[in-house]
């Protein structure tokens, strides 16, 4: 039934394999494979199978080992080579170190009545590392921000990008409504976060902006916040923020604690401060003069009693922060209120207040004794070196006839400062070399080195452009090429009041602590001594002391005062012109009082004062009144 072959007819059979080798994995697997097409799709297809080469293998190894290798090298390279650098740059992200305020030293006037004081501010700023960095998602962030302080996203985005600080102050002094809706929503805003600072805040800012200066939250500063900061600045401590992998908040570590900083007590007076601001405006608003300042200093000590401004500006809105057209209305104003006119430039042409240091120089070098006489008609004529048959003339304000040097110090009498200075048809004068040396002698065109910063060094004059006499007739009454600051004036005169000494004017008097202590005293430093006897000096106060009790003196205003006081007034001619032809004068006095103990000495200057008005007298009427009605 079944026809089977036998075993022997199997072995006569030979089977012939292609290769000798086993069969590999890879082909049953593609065995398979082909079977199970063969299933699904229904038909049958004979296939020839190739072994992989073995080239083609041994590449692949190849490839392998080397991926294996560059990453192993990489591997090595980051954690050998630049360990330390990631370990840092872990630790930054994992901890952070922000900054504990502490308080700034604040500032007394010399009855410690407090001039600057801090108090709290809030203030959103932007760190720029941890700003976002995709631009897209930083633009919204700013843009979002923008809206909610009601600022212009263009100013903050310019404000960041050109900022060389890692930390901007976007908004300053947040109003409540912002800083709770800010509070709500910071967490949306990565890079930002609201800073508990503080501010500081200035009593009557724009009365004691000359001379206190003020203190920006970016670090800017001027004025005694600038030129003491190393004794007013507070050391701020440290606190150590450790952060999860998303950035939050884990815990909080004091590293250091912060220290305030030490405060400043002041020569000067708040009271008189505000009464010569006062009188300084009013001087300059009744006449519609430029601007002005005053500088007042006690002449035993140098210390500034006073020291003003005008026009001036609220220091509060550079501390506590000011709107874009706030800053732009103070930077494009024409009369410059940011420019102190007390102490900074080349300062101003100085007029007649030069006389009573001409007329010490004069008497010095024995060009004159207290009792020479000379003829002063109301002008003096010299030959013009250029045009022989022409002359040039050099003219007095009044007639004053014969004189000596008090009643012309009195009665500012130019052409006897003409002579005395450039000489005049045999008299031999002082000549300009000699007044130079002698100006140098109380200092003009030399730094007082007072204790604020930017200050001027005055003009005096180069001899060498072509000089001739008549220069050294405009020189001998304050004008010509040259100039000096009002506290250049006022340390000078404080020489003629104290017998000699020209003190550096000195703003702080103390040094104090938290509690008031007194921890150094500045004391006063004589600069140089002027070259000048007792006797010589006193002539010159004696002249000025005429000035004031003489009907005819240029200071005879001040005899009403309730106290015996010597003046010497100045005018000095400036170049430019009125609408109808007027000149515009700089306008200048220089006092000192009680006559014969002097406590104080007052210098006043306006600019651009019209031709024919009286503006720096009332000034010093109006001070001194107060002042010694006081006292």
């Amino acid at each position: 039934m079944f026809n089977f072959q036998s075993s022997n007819e199997f072995k006569n059979r030979r089977i012939r394999f292609i290769s000798k080798e086993d069969i590999e994995p890879h082909e049953i697997l593609l065995d398979s494979l082909a079977k199970k097409k063969e299933e699904e799709w229904g038909i049958s297809e004979k296939k020839i199978e190739v072994p992989l080469y073995r080239k083609i293998l041994q590449g692949f190894y190849v490839f392998c080992f080397i991926i294996i290798f560059v990453l192993f090298a990489k591997t090595f390279q980051l954690q050998v080579f630049e360990g330390e650098k990631f370990i840092a740059m872990a630790e930054e992200n994992n901890f952070i170190i922000r900054q504990i305020q502490a308080e700034r030293g604040v500032i007394y006037d010399k009855n410690l009545i407090q001039l600057v004081s801090n108090k709290p501010s809030f203030d959103l700023v932007a760190n720029v590392k941890e700003l976002p960095e995709i631009e897209s998602e930083k633009e919204k962030t700013l843009r979002d921000i923008s809206q909610i302080v009601q600022k212009d996203y263009e100013e903050i985005k310019k404000e960041i990008e050109e900022s060389k600080e890692q930390q901007v102050f976007v908004a300053e002094n947040l109003d409540h409504q912002t800083l709770i809706l800010l509070e709500a929503k910071i967490g949306e805003f990565p890079g930002f976060e609201i800073q508990n600072n503080t501010a500081r805040d200035y009593l009557d800012g724009p009365i004691f902006s000359s001379v206190l200066g003020y203190k920006r939250k970016n670090d800017e500063k001027t004025g005694l916040e600038s030129y003491y900061d190393d004794i007013l600045k507070s050391k701020p401590g440290e606190m150590q923020i450790k952060r999860d992998a998303e950035q939050n908040p884990i815990s909080k570590e004091i590293v250091s604690l912060p220290e305030s900083g030490q405060s400043l007590v002041l020569w000067i007076d708040a009271g008189l401060q505000k009464k010569a601001s006062e009188a300084l405006k009013n001087s300059i608003l009744n006449t519609g003069a430029k601007a002005g300042a005053v500088v007042i200093l006690d002449p035993k000590t140098g210390g500034v009693l006073a020291l003003v401004s005008y026009p001036n500006f609220d220091n509060n809105l550079f501390s506590q922060g000011m709107s874009l057209e706030q800053w732009k209305s103070i930077n494009s104003d024409p009369k410059n209120p940011l420019f102190n006119r007390a102490i900074s430039g080349g300062g101003y042409p100085t007029g007649s207040t030069i006389k009573p240091l001409i007329g010490a120089a004069a008497l010095e070098e024995d060009i004159i004794d207290p009792e020479t006489r000379l003829t002063c008609p109301v002008e003096i004529c010299i030959k013009n070196p250029w045009f022989p048959d022409k002359e040039d003339c050099f003219a007095d304000w009044k007639f004053h006839g014969t004189s000596d040097i008090r009643r012309a110090l009195a009665e500012s009498v130019n052409t006897f400062f003409y002579k005395i200075g450039g000489g005049f048809e045999g008299f031999k004068g002082l000549g300009p070399t000699k007044i130079k040396n002698w100006l140098k002698a109380f200092n003009w065109g030399s730094k007082t080195g007072i204790d604020l910063p930017k200050e001027g060094e005055g003009i005096l004059p180069n001899l060498e452009d072509e000089w001739r006499i008549g220069d050294t007739y405009h020189f001998s009454i304050g004008q010509g090429p040259f100039s000096a600051t009002p506290v250049q004036v006022a340390a000078a005169y404080a020489a003629i009041a104290n017998g000699g000494k020209i003190y550096q004017p000195q703003v702080v008097k103390e040094v104090i602590d938290k509690d008031k202590k007194v921890i150094k005293i500045m004391e006063s430093n004589v600069l140089k001594e002027v070259p000048v006897t007792a006797e010589n000096l006193q002539v010159i106060r004696e002249g000025m002391r005429q000035g004031v009790t003489s009907p005819n003196g240029s200071s005879y205003v001040l005899s009403s005062l309730p106290v015996s006081v010597a003046a010497k007034t100045g005018t000095a001619q400036t170049g430019r012109k009125t609408s109808d032809n007027r000149d515009y004068l700089d306008s200048w006095i220089g006092v000192f009082a009680p006559y014969d103990d002097p406590q104080i000495v007052l210098v006043a200057m306006v600019e651009g004062v019209e031709e024919g008005q009286v503006v720096a007298l009332p000034i010093a009427t109006a001070v001194l009144e107060w002042y010694f009605t006081q006292k």
